[in-house]
């Protein structure tokens, strides 16, 4: 688990195999390498062997890290949950924010890349299962909040993501992912602009084949690309 590029190599050929089964292109899948608890020279390895997409959990740590690797062409993802007060910072280092669940949060997106001059892609967050310390807009909720972000200047509804409940079998996990894929097909058909809404951020480390075949285009995989985390950096 300590070779990056083996492991790196593992997680593409599984990736490749899930997307043979589904008949789909393994382009249509991006692999972003979750960098949470992971020193800067992990990344670094990671980035060596190929890997251009990045998450971060903490906006805190995700700053310290993207300055630190600012000579790499890399595109970070931010997939933790966000406080109003850490958006400002958020909008400036980011590319992605893969976890807008609430209009406060999305107003206060919209605000700052106003102020910033620029557009951000987000994702909206939802809920799936009954994990209370999970975050996301509840399903009954969902197509308000589309309505009301994707009439907003400043953002690009590019698609949903979600964290399910874990289960030790990949397969139970299936029906939140169909789930998932189902309300971005609903949405889509509300859509302002359908063919923007094209992302389902959806699957980790233990279950993202299952993801693929469901139609996840972003999967989020940290320990079996860097190893078990150890302490928060």
């Amino acid at each position: 688990m300590n070779d990056i590029k083996a492991n790196l190599s593992r997680i593409r050929g599984q990736m490749e195999e899930a997307c043979r089964r589904s008949g789909r292109d393994l382009h249509s899948v991006r692999l972003i390498g979750v960098t949470k608890q992971v020193p800067v020279e992990r990344i670094r390895e990671a980035a060596a062997a190929g890997l251009s997409s990045f998450g971060e959990n903490y906006v805190q740590e995700g700053i310290r890290k993207i300055e630190a690797l600012f000579d790499l062409p890399l595109e970070w993802h931010f997939i933790g949950h966000l406080q109003t007060n850490k958006v400002k910072q958020a909008v400036q280092k980011f590319s992605w924010i893969h976890t807008v669940d609430r209009l406060s949060l999305a107003r206060e997106i919209d605000k700052r890349a106003g102020k910033q001059g620029q557009r951000v892609s987000v994702l909206l967050q939802v809920h799936l299962g009954d994990e209370e310390t999970k975050g996301g807009v509840a399903p009954d909720d969902l197509e308000a909040l589309f309505k009301a972000v994707q009439a907003m200047e400043w953002l690009n509804v590019r698609g949903l993501m979600a964290v399910p409940p874990y289960f030790e079998d990949p397969e139970a996990v299936r029906p939140f992912f169909r789930t998932l894929r189902q309300w971005l097909e609903k949405l889509r058909s509300q859509a302002l602009y359908p063919e923007r809404l094209t992302e389902l951020s959806m699957g980790m480390s233990h279950d993202f084949p299952v993801a693929i075949a469901e139609g996840a285009t972003m999967i989020r995989v940290g320990t079996a690309l860097f190893g078990p985390r150890t302490s928060r950096i």
